[in-house]
C-alpha cells in the first residue's frame, strides 16, 4: 500500500519560511517523479514545484520561482519543498505526489497522493 505522508505546514507570517516534507513509503521510490501542488479554498489544484527521478531535474510554478525549492533523498524516501519569502496568496493546502513521469505539471500525471498540509501566511 502507497503512502506519502506530508509534514511541516503551519501559520507563518509573511516574509516568512516553512520546510514541507514528504515521506514515502510502499513504492520504490527512485522509480517515480515527484511534486508539490497545491489548493486554495474554492479553487483548482495547481502545479508548485516537480522533480525528477534522480533530482537533478526541476521545475517550478511561475510563482515559486526564485522562492521555492525542491528536493529528494533516496536513501530516505522523502522528498522536501523549502518555502522563503512566503506570501499571504500561498496559503493554501500543499500536497506531495508521485508519478511515472519526470517533472511532471499536470494533476493527472500522478498517481499517488498524500492527505495534504496547511499552509496559512499572515499579513
Amino acid at each position: 500500500q502507497v503512502q506519502l505522508v506530508e509534514s511541516g505546514g503551519g501559520l507563518v507570517q509573511a516574509g516568512g519560511s516553512l520546510r514541507l516534507s514528504c515521506a514515502a513509503s510502499g513504492l520504490t521510490f527512485s522509480n517515480y517523479g515527484m511534486g508539490w501542488f497545491r489548493q486554495a479554498p474554492g479553487k483548482e489544484r495547481e502545479f508548485v514545484a516537480a522533480i525528477s527521478l534522480s533530482g537533478g531535474i526541476t521545475s517550478y510554478a511561475d510563482s515559486a520561482k526564485g522562492r521555492f525549492t525542491i528536493s529528494r533523498d533516496n536513501a530516505k524516501n522523502t522528498v522536501s519543498l523549502q518555502m522563503n519569502s512566503l506570501k499571504p496568496e500561498d496559503t493554501a493546502v500543499y500536497y506531495c505526489a508521485a508519478g511515472r513521469y519526470s517533472t511532471a505539471v499536470l494533476v493527472d500525471r500522478y498517481q499517488y497522493w498524500g492527505q495534504g498540509t496547511q499552509v496559512t501566511v499572515s499579513s
